[in-house]
Protein backbone atom coordinates (compact mmCIF):
# COMPACT_ATOMS: atom_id res chain seq x y z
CA UNK A 1 0.00 0.00 0.00
CA UNK A 2 2.54 2.37 0.86
CA UNK A 3 4.50 1.97 -2.06
CA UNK A 4 1.24 2.45 -4.59
CA UNK A 5 0.67 5.59 -2.62
CA UNK A 6 4.52 6.64 -3.22
CA UNK A 7 4.30 5.93 -7.13
CA UNK A 8 0.81 7.86 -6.74
CA UNK A 9 2.41 10.61 -5.99
CA UNK A 10 5.10 10.91 -7.58
CA UNK A 11 3.19 10.62 -10.83
CA UNK A 12 0.81 13.39 -9.62
CA UNK A 13 3.89 15.84 -8.61
CA UNK A 14 6.21 14.98 -11.61
CA UNK A 15 4.30 17.86 -13.66
CA UNK A 16 4.76 20.76 -11.55
CA UNK A 17 8.20 19.63 -10.05
CA UNK A 18 10.68 21.11 -12.85
CA UNK A 19 8.87 24.64 -11.82
CA UNK A 20 9.51 24.12 -8.07
CA UNK A 21 12.73 23.36 -8.68
CA UNK A 22 13.19 26.56 -10.94
CA UNK A 23 11.49 28.59 -8.60
CA UNK A 24 14.13 27.08 -5.48
CA UNK A 25 16.60 29.42 -6.88
CA UNK A 26 17.45 31.96 -4.52
CA UNK A 27 15.46 35.32 -5.74
CA UNK A 28 13.99 33.47 -8.06
CA UNK A 29 10.16 34.09 -7.15
CA UNK A 30 10.88 37.84 -6.50
CA UNK A 31 12.15 38.80 -9.56
CA UNK A 32 9.23 36.79 -11.88
CA UNK A 33 6.74 38.20 -9.52
CA UNK A 34 7.97 41.71 -9.73
CA UNK A 35 7.95 41.40 -13.61
CA UNK A 36 4.48 39.77 -13.97
CA UNK A 37 3.20 42.65 -11.77
CA UNK A 38 4.75 45.01 -13.72
CA UNK A 39 4.53 44.13 -16.75
CA UNK A 40 0.43 43.30 -16.45
CA UNK A 41 0.23 46.98 -17.51
CA UNK A 42 1.17 45.83 -21.09
CA UNK A 43 -1.85 43.92 -21.79
CA UNK A 44 -3.98 46.91 -20.26
CA UNK A 45 -2.52 50.10 -21.59
CA UNK A 46 -3.60 50.46 -24.73
CA UNK A 47 -7.56 49.10 -23.98
CA UNK A 48 -7.08 51.39 -20.79
CA UNK A 49 -6.52 54.54 -23.08
CA UNK A 50 -9.17 53.83 -25.56
CA UNK A 51 -11.26 53.69 -22.71
CA UNK A 52 -10.24 56.60 -20.79
CA UNK A 53 -10.56 59.11 -24.35
CA UNK A 54 -13.68 57.40 -25.43
CA UNK A 55 -15.47 57.31 -21.68
CA UNK A 56 -14.77 61.18 -21.13
CA UNK A 57 -15.30 62.69 -24.80
CA UNK A 58 -17.14 59.58 -26.96
CA UNK A 59 -14.90 59.93 -29.44
CA UNK A 60 -13.47 56.07 -30.08
CA UNK A 61 -11.60 57.36 -33.39
CA UNK A 62 -9.60 59.60 -31.63
CA UNK A 63 -9.38 57.72 -28.48
CA UNK A 64 -7.80 54.23 -30.95
CA UNK A 65 -5.43 56.64 -32.54
CA UNK A 66 -3.99 57.72 -29.27
CA UNK A 67 -3.43 54.09 -28.30
CA UNK A 68 -1.89 53.48 -31.83
CA UNK A 69 0.52 55.68 -31.76
CA UNK A 70 1.91 54.70 -28.07
CA UNK A 71 1.65 51.06 -28.97
CA UNK A 72 4.03 52.57 -31.84
CA UNK A 73 6.14 54.11 -30.11
CA UNK A 74 6.83 51.09 -27.66
CA UNK A 75 7.49 48.90 -30.86
CA UNK A 76 10.26 51.68 -31.64
CA UNK A 77 11.56 52.54 -28.46
CA UNK A 78 11.70 49.02 -26.64
CA UNK A 79 15.08 48.18 -28.40
CA UNK A 80 16.70 50.57 -27.57
CA UNK A 81 16.17 50.99 -24.18
CA UNK A 82 16.95 47.58 -24.05
CA UNK A 83 20.25 47.64 -25.47
CA UNK A 84 20.75 50.56 -23.03
CA UNK A 85 20.00 47.80 -20.20
CA UNK A 86 22.42 45.88 -21.60
CA UNK A 87 25.19 48.01 -21.97
CA UNK A 88 24.44 49.80 -18.34
CA UNK A 89 22.27 47.67 -15.93
CA UNK A 90 18.29 46.96 -15.21
CA UNK A 91 18.56 48.98 -11.96
CA UNK A 92 19.73 52.00 -13.67
CA UNK A 93 17.81 52.40 -16.37
CA UNK A 94 14.43 51.19 -15.12
CA UNK A 95 14.04 53.71 -12.57
CA UNK A 96 14.21 56.77 -14.89
CA UNK A 97 12.35 55.34 -17.21
CA UNK A 98 9.24 54.17 -15.39
CA UNK A 99 9.16 57.37 -13.86
CA UNK A 100 9.31 59.11 -16.71
CA UNK A 101 6.03 56.70 -18.33
CA UNK A 102 4.47 57.65 -14.56
CA UNK A 103 4.21 61.29 -15.57
CA UNK A 104 3.79 60.89 -19.14
CA UNK A 105 0.35 58.80 -17.80
CA UNK A 106 -0.57 61.04 -14.65
CA UNK A 107 -0.36 63.79 -17.87
CA UNK A 108 -2.27 62.19 -20.36
CA UNK A 109 -4.85 61.39 -17.63
CA UNK A 110 -4.81 65.11 -16.50
CA UNK A 111 -5.14 66.45 -20.51
CA UNK A 112 -8.20 64.18 -21.51
CA UNK A 113 -10.09 64.93 -18.21
CA UNK A 114 -9.48 68.63 -18.35
CA UNK A 115 -10.32 68.57 -21.92
CA UNK A 116 -7.01 69.78 -23.60
CA UNK A 117 -6.48 70.05 -27.14
CA UNK A 118 -6.43 66.82 -28.54
CA UNK A 119 -3.49 67.30 -30.04
CA UNK A 120 -1.25 66.99 -26.53
CA UNK A 121 -2.72 63.62 -25.87
CA UNK A 122 -0.66 62.02 -29.27
CA UNK A 123 2.25 63.69 -27.54
CA UNK A 124 1.66 62.26 -23.96
CA UNK A 125 0.41 59.01 -25.56
CA UNK A 126 3.27 58.76 -27.46
CA UNK A 127 5.80 59.50 -24.78
CA UNK A 128 3.54 56.34 -22.26
CA UNK A 129 4.02 54.25 -24.92
CA UNK A 130 7.59 54.60 -25.74
CA UNK A 131 8.42 54.56 -22.14
CA UNK A 132 6.44 51.76 -20.66
CA UNK A 133 9.25 49.07 -19.26
CA UNK A 134 9.19 45.93 -21.42
CA UNK A 135 9.91 43.76 -18.10
CA UNK A 136 9.30 40.42 -19.82
CA UNK A 137 12.80 40.22 -21.89
CA UNK A 138 14.62 42.01 -18.69
CA UNK A 139 12.85 38.89 -16.54
CA UNK A 140 14.06 36.36 -19.17
CA UNK A 141 17.41 38.17 -19.08
CA UNK A 142 17.84 37.04 -15.12
CA UNK A 143 17.09 33.57 -16.01
CA UNK A 144 19.21 33.02 -18.47
CA UNK A 145 22.02 34.50 -16.05
CA UNK A 146 20.77 32.11 -13.81
CA UNK A 147 20.01 28.97 -15.98
CA UNK A 148 22.20 29.46 -19.00
CA UNK A 149 23.10 25.95 -20.17
CA UNK A 150 20.73 23.57 -17.72
CA UNK A 151 17.76 22.34 -18.43
CA UNK A 152 15.73 24.16 -16.03
CA UNK A 153 16.15 27.53 -18.14
CA UNK A 154 13.96 26.01 -20.29
CA UNK A 155 11.30 25.48 -17.58
CA UNK A 156 11.67 29.29 -16.74
CA UNK A 157 11.16 30.52 -20.13
CA UNK A 158 7.55 28.21 -19.94
CA UNK A 159 6.66 29.85 -17.40
CA UNK A 160 7.29 32.96 -18.33
CA UNK A 161 5.24 32.80 -21.24
CA UNK A 162 2.59 31.58 -19.43
CA UNK A 163 2.82 34.56 -17.22
CA UNK A 164 2.72 36.09 -20.27
CA UNK A 165 -1.20 34.69 -21.26
CA UNK A 166 -2.45 35.30 -17.46
CA UNK A 167 -1.38 39.23 -18.19
CA UNK A 168 -3.65 39.01 -21.35
CA UNK A 169 -6.76 37.04 -20.03
CA UNK A 170 -6.72 39.38 -16.53
CA UNK A 171 -5.64 42.47 -17.74
CA UNK A 172 -8.02 43.20 -20.22
CA UNK A 173 -11.09 42.53 -18.21
CA UNK A 174 -10.00 43.85 -14.94
CA UNK A 175 -9.46 47.42 -17.04
CA UNK A 176 -12.23 47.44 -18.57
CA UNK A 177 -14.28 46.24 -15.12
CA UNK A 178 -12.09 49.52 -13.42
CA UNK A 179 -13.13 51.79 -15.96
CA UNK A 180 -16.72 51.27 -15.65
CA UNK A 181 -16.18 52.93 -12.39
CA UNK A 182 -14.59 55.78 -13.78
CA UNK A 183 -13.01 56.27 -17.46
CA UNK A 184 -9.26 56.86 -15.86
CA UNK A 185 -9.68 54.20 -12.87
CA UNK A 186 -8.17 51.20 -15.46
CA UNK A 187 -5.05 53.19 -16.97
CA UNK A 188 -4.58 54.36 -13.71
CA UNK A 189 -4.20 51.00 -11.93
CA UNK A 190 -2.18 49.95 -14.64
CA UNK A 191 0.37 52.51 -14.41
CA UNK A 192 0.45 52.05 -10.40
CA UNK A 193 1.12 47.86 -11.39
CA UNK A 194 3.88 49.17 -13.65
CA UNK A 195 5.43 51.09 -10.80
CA UNK A 196 5.18 48.67 -8.38
CA UNK A 197 6.68 46.19 -10.38
CA UNK A 198 9.09 47.79 -11.94
CA UNK A 199 10.72 48.93 -9.04
CA UNK A 200 10.20 45.93 -6.77
CA UNK A 201 12.16 44.31 -10.11
CA UNK A 202 15.17 47.31 -10.06
CA UNK A 203 15.28 46.95 -6.24
CA UNK A 204 16.89 43.25 -6.88
CA UNK A 205 20.08 43.72 -7.34
CA UNK A 206 21.30 40.37 -6.38
CA UNK A 207 19.78 38.59 -9.55
CA UNK A 208 20.58 41.32 -11.90
CA UNK A 209 22.44 40.43 -15.19
CA UNK A 210 26.42 41.87 -14.73
CA UNK A 211 26.83 43.85 -17.58
CA UNK A 212 28.96 42.33 -20.05
CA UNK A 213 30.36 45.32 -22.72
CA UNK A 214 30.38 42.90 -26.51
CA UNK A 215 33.90 43.11 -27.97
CA UNK A 216 32.63 43.64 -31.33
CA UNK A 217 31.05 47.05 -31.33
CA UNK A 218 27.52 46.18 -32.58
CA UNK A 219 27.54 43.58 -35.20
CA UNK A 220 24.42 41.75 -36.12
CA UNK A 221 25.88 38.25 -35.04
CA UNK A 222 26.07 39.41 -31.73
CA UNK A 223 22.33 39.47 -32.09
CA UNK A 224 21.94 35.95 -33.61
CA UNK A 225 21.45 35.06 -37.13
CA UNK A 226 18.39 33.62 -36.30
CA UNK A 227 16.77 36.83 -35.05
CA UNK A 228 16.27 37.91 -38.99
CA UNK A 229 14.03 34.78 -39.19
CA UNK A 230 12.45 35.03 -36.22
CA UNK A 231 11.89 38.82 -35.54
CA UNK A 232 9.54 38.50 -39.33
CA UNK A 233 8.08 35.49 -37.76
CA UNK A 234 7.24 37.34 -34.93
CA UNK A 235 5.61 40.15 -36.90
CA UNK A 236 3.44 37.85 -38.71
CA UNK A 237 2.24 35.95 -35.64
CA UNK A 238 1.18 39.51 -34.08
CA UNK A 239 -0.98 40.55 -37.13
CA UNK A 240 -2.40 36.87 -36.75
CA UNK A 241 -3.19 37.31 -33.29
CA UNK A 242 -4.87 40.82 -33.65
CA UNK A 243 -6.95 39.79 -36.37
CA UNK A 244 -8.04 36.96 -34.50
CA UNK A 245 -9.20 38.73 -31.67
CA UNK A 246 -10.98 41.75 -33.30
CA UNK A 247 -12.45 38.87 -36.06
CA UNK A 248 -13.80 37.00 -32.81
CA UNK A 249 -15.55 40.29 -31.51
CA UNK A 250 -17.22 40.40 -35.40
CA UNK A 251 -18.05 36.68 -35.35
CA UNK A 252 -19.89 36.91 -31.94
CA UNK A 253 -21.53 39.76 -33.16
CA UNK A 254 -23.34 38.11 -35.91
CA UNK A 255 -24.88 35.95 -33.70
CA UNK A 256 -25.90 38.91 -31.64
CA UNK A 257 -23.67 37.26 -28.63
CA UNK A 258 -20.96 39.85 -28.55
CA UNK A 259 -20.30 39.64 -24.69
CA UNK A 260 -19.06 36.04 -25.05
CA UNK A 261 -16.29 37.28 -27.59
CA UNK A 262 -14.25 37.49 -24.39
CA UNK A 263 -14.87 34.06 -23.54
CA UNK A 264 -13.53 32.67 -26.35
CA UNK A 265 -10.58 35.06 -26.53
CA UNK A 266 -10.24 33.72 -22.86
CA UNK A 267 -10.33 30.07 -23.73
CA UNK A 268 -7.35 30.77 -27.01
CA UNK A 269 -5.68 32.03 -23.65
CA UNK A 270 -6.55 29.46 -21.31
CA UNK A 271 -5.25 26.27 -23.76
CA UNK A 272 -1.90 28.73 -24.69
CA UNK A 273 -0.88 28.46 -20.41
CA UNK A 274 -1.96 25.18 -20.57
CA UNK A 275 0.09 24.24 -23.73
CA UNK A 276 2.67 26.01 -22.10
CA UNK A 277 3.11 24.60 -19.01
CA UNK A 278 3.23 21.13 -20.01
CA UNK A 279 5.77 21.92 -22.37
CA UNK A 280 7.95 23.16 -19.94
CA UNK A 281 7.85 20.38 -17.76
CA UNK A 282 9.46 17.56 -20.70
CA UNK A 283 12.60 17.20 -21.37
CA UNK A 284 13.16 17.62 -24.91
CA UNK A 285 15.77 16.32 -26.90
CA UNK A 286 15.14 17.45 -30.13
CA UNK A 287 16.45 20.56 -31.64
CA UNK A 288 14.90 23.70 -30.68
CA UNK A 289 14.55 24.51 -34.79
CA UNK A 290 12.52 21.75 -35.34
CA UNK A 291 10.15 22.51 -32.56
CA UNK A 292 9.39 25.71 -33.73
CA UNK A 293 8.72 24.49 -37.18
CA UNK A 294 6.48 22.66 -36.11
CA UNK A 295 4.64 24.68 -33.32
CA UNK A 296 4.90 27.55 -35.99
CA UNK A 297 2.48 24.70 -38.29
CA UNK A 298 0.26 23.55 -36.45
CA UNK A 299 -0.24 27.37 -34.88
CA UNK A 300 -1.36 27.89 -38.73
CA UNK A 301 -2.77 24.61 -39.20
CA UNK A 302 -4.97 25.12 -35.79
CA UNK A 303 -6.15 29.09 -37.31
CA UNK A 304 -6.74 28.02 -40.94
CA UNK A 305 -9.54 25.98 -39.92
CA UNK A 306 -11.50 29.43 -37.81
CA UNK A 307 -13.18 30.64 -41.49
CA UNK A 308 -15.47 27.93 -41.29
CA UNK A 309 -16.59 27.16 -38.10
CA UNK A 310 -20.65 26.75 -37.64
CA UNK A 311 -20.98 28.86 -34.55
CA UNK A 312 -19.74 30.22 -31.15
CA UNK A 313 -19.29 26.88 -29.04
CA UNK A 314 -17.32 24.81 -32.11
CA UNK A 315 -15.15 28.35 -32.06
CA UNK A 316 -14.09 28.16 -28.31
CA UNK A 317 -13.43 24.68 -28.32
CA UNK A 318 -10.87 24.83 -31.42
CA UNK A 319 -9.87 28.27 -30.12
CA UNK A 320 -8.79 26.20 -26.75
CA UNK A 321 -7.04 23.57 -28.65
CA UNK A 322 -5.30 25.65 -31.14
CA UNK A 323 -4.02 27.84 -28.37
CA UNK A 324 -1.78 25.07 -27.22
CA UNK A 325 0.68 25.72 -29.32
CA UNK A 326 1.39 29.43 -29.24
CA UNK A 327 3.27 29.39 -25.63
CA UNK A 328 5.29 26.87 -27.08
CA UNK A 329 6.29 28.88 -30.44
CA UNK A 330 7.10 31.76 -27.99
CA UNK A 331 9.16 29.49 -25.62
CA UNK A 332 11.41 28.15 -28.23
CA UNK A 333 11.87 31.30 -30.03
CA UNK A 334 13.40 33.02 -26.88
CA UNK A 335 15.26 30.16 -26.03
CA UNK A 336 16.40 30.03 -29.49
CA UNK A 337 17.65 33.71 -28.95
CA UNK A 338 19.38 32.90 -25.53
CA UNK A 339 21.39 30.04 -27.43
CA UNK A 340 22.21 32.59 -30.35
CA UNK A 341 22.93 35.54 -28.83
CA UNK A 342 26.38 37.25 -27.33
CA UNK A 343 25.35 37.36 -23.54
CA UNK A 344 25.89 41.39 -23.68
CA UNK A 345 22.95 41.99 -25.89
CA UNK A 346 19.92 39.39 -24.78
CA UNK A 347 18.00 41.54 -23.26
CA UNK A 348 18.25 43.76 -26.37
CA UNK A 349 18.06 40.40 -28.51
CA UNK A 350 14.90 39.54 -26.88
CA UNK A 351 13.12 42.96 -26.89
CA UNK A 352 12.81 42.32 -30.71
CA UNK A 353 11.23 39.63 -30.60
CA UNK A 354 8.00 41.67 -28.79
CA UNK A 355 8.71 44.49 -30.64
CA UNK A 356 8.17 42.53 -33.40
CA UNK A 357 4.77 40.88 -32.31
CA UNK A 358 3.73 44.70 -31.43
CA UNK A 359 4.42 46.19 -34.54
CA UNK A 360 2.55 43.07 -36.06
CA UNK A 361 -0.30 43.94 -33.83
CA UNK A 362 -1.01 47.30 -34.89
CA UNK A 363 -0.68 46.21 -38.31
CA UNK A 364 -2.77 43.26 -37.90
CA UNK A 365 -5.75 45.60 -36.35
CA UNK A 366 -5.29 48.23 -38.92
CA UNK A 367 -5.70 45.38 -41.95
CA UNK A 368 -8.59 43.47 -40.16
CA UNK A 369 -10.60 46.27 -39.54
CA UNK A 370 -11.07 46.95 -43.21
CA UNK A 371 -11.49 43.75 -44.00
CA UNK A 372 -14.22 42.51 -41.72
CA UNK A 373 -16.05 45.96 -42.08
CA UNK A 374 -15.96 45.35 -46.02
CA UNK A 375 -16.30 41.33 -46.44
CA UNK A 376 -17.17 39.99 -42.96
CA UNK A 377 -15.77 38.03 -39.76
CA UNK A 378 -15.21 34.60 -41.85
CA UNK A 379 -12.59 36.84 -43.73
CA UNK A 380 -10.62 38.34 -40.97
CA UNK A 381 -9.95 34.79 -39.56
CA UNK A 382 -9.01 34.31 -43.09
CA UNK A 383 -6.57 37.23 -43.43
CA UNK A 384 -5.43 35.50 -39.64
CA UNK A 385 -4.73 32.05 -41.53
CA UNK A 386 -2.60 33.73 -44.30
CA UNK A 387 -0.76 35.84 -41.95
CA UNK A 388 0.30 31.60 -39.65
CA UNK A 389 0.86 30.02 -43.06
CA UNK A 390 3.00 33.20 -44.03
CA UNK A 391 4.69 32.47 -40.91
CA UNK A 392 5.53 29.22 -41.24
CA UNK A 393 6.70 29.74 -44.68
CA UNK A 394 9.44 31.91 -43.22
CA UNK A 395 10.53 29.46 -40.75
CA UNK A 396 10.98 26.94 -43.03
CA UNK A 397 12.98 29.43 -45.89
CA UNK A 398 14.89 30.12 -42.72
CA UNK A 399 15.28 26.99 -40.89
CA UNK A 400 18.98 26.81 -41.64
CA UNK A 401 19.54 29.97 -39.69
CA UNK A 402 18.01 29.09 -36.97
CA UNK A 403 20.73 26.51 -36.23
CA UNK A 404 22.11 27.31 -32.80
Amino acid sequence: MGRMTEQVERVWRSPLQPYLDVFRVSGAWQFSVAGLVGRMPWAMFGLGTVLLISGVTGRYGTAGAVSAVGSAGYAFASPWVARLVDRNGQRRVLIPLVTVFAAATVSLIVLVVAGAPAWTWFVAGTLSGSTIPALGPMVRARWSELLSGTPGLHTAFSFESVADELCFVIGPAAVTLLAAVHPSSGITVATVLCLGGTLWLAAQRRTEPAVTRPDAGLGGGLLGRGLVVLVPICVLLGAMFMSIDLSTVAFAQSFGQESLAGLILAANAFGSAVGGLWYGARDWRTPDRQRLLVAVGLTAAGVATYWAMPGLGTLTAVSFLSGLTIAPTMITGFGLVETQTAVGRRTEAMTWLSSGISVGAGFGGSAVGFVVDGLGARYGFGLAAVCGGLAFLICLVGFGRLRA
